[in-house]
């Protein structure tokens, strides 16, 4: 197995251990998708079947756009499969994509209007990059996760209203930190309008002003943010002792 392969296993276990640690899964339950390097028709999936807290790198399938398995050995859940393959098919920039029902992203997916509002810096940072799409049931066929993907279009988040979240990045490190942050942000806003007053907007000014400055601070001294929160979170993991690189 090539370096880049490995090292892309190690970090999308770290993500499905760090999706434990933050309380972001459903057991065996929802997926986590990586294209394998190098490839633009096959993507890393953790068998159908593992807890979260146990997936390693060793243990992830090769899947291909028609469902083949070309490595690794156990089942692959349906709608994994019909989700994540239409979305990395219709988004070529797309490396990573992360389906959850984070408890938060969920809530605010069940609203009447489930928009993520811009009262706090974390939404900011999503500003024009959140799409949404209707429930309809369980992906059972690939048409379910082409909707979704013309829903998504070329932004980075995908509401599923009455389901969860779809998050995408260019590398596990930026898909995790898309999601981590969505989840605070949603988290936040939730417990704001719990408690029943109105909640105040940030002026349309300062708005465009943060947007302007989440990218002009997007590295500190060189080093990319998104890498070093990703980093940093692994060393947690390591600390820990965590096996998710075996």
């Amino acid at each position: 197995m090539e370096e880049a392969e490995w090292q892309a296993r190690v970090d999308l276990a770290a993500a499905h251990r760090l999706a434990v640690h933050y309380g972001y899964h459903e057991g065996i339950d929802n997926h986590f998708t990586l294209l394998v390097p190098g490839h633009g028709d096959r993507f890393l999936l953790a068998p159908f079947g593992l807890h979260w807290s146990e997936v390693r790198a060793s243990d992830f399938l090769v899947v291909d756009f028609a469902g083949k398995v070309l490595a690794g050995r156990g089942p692959v859940e349906d709608t994994a499969f019909h989700i994540h393959a239409p979305l990395h098919a219709a988004r070529p920039d797309v490396a990573c994509v992360m389906h959850t029902h984070m408890p938060y992203a969920t809530a605010l997916s069940m609203l009447e209007e489930p928009e993520l509002l811009m009262a706090s810096q974390n939404a900011i940072g999503f500003a024009g990059l959140v799409a949404s799409c209707d429930y309809h049931g369980f992906a059972l066929d690939s048409g379910e996760g082409r909707r979704m993907a013309a829903a998504l279009g070329h932004k980075a988040v995908l509401m599923l209203r009455n389901h969860g979240v779809v998050a995408t990045g260019r590398s596990v490190a930026e898909a995790f930190n898309t999601l981590y942050f969505f989840e605070r942000a949603a988290m936040t806003q939730i417990l704001a309008q719990s408690s029943g007053h109105k909640m105040r907007l940030v002026p349309e000014p300062m708005l465009r002003l943060t947007v302007e400055q989440y990218t002009a601070s997007a590295e500190v001294e060189g080093l990319d943010r998104i890498d070093l929160h990703f980093a940093a979170l692994k060393r947690m993991l390591d600390r820990q002792g965590s096996d998710y690189a075996g």
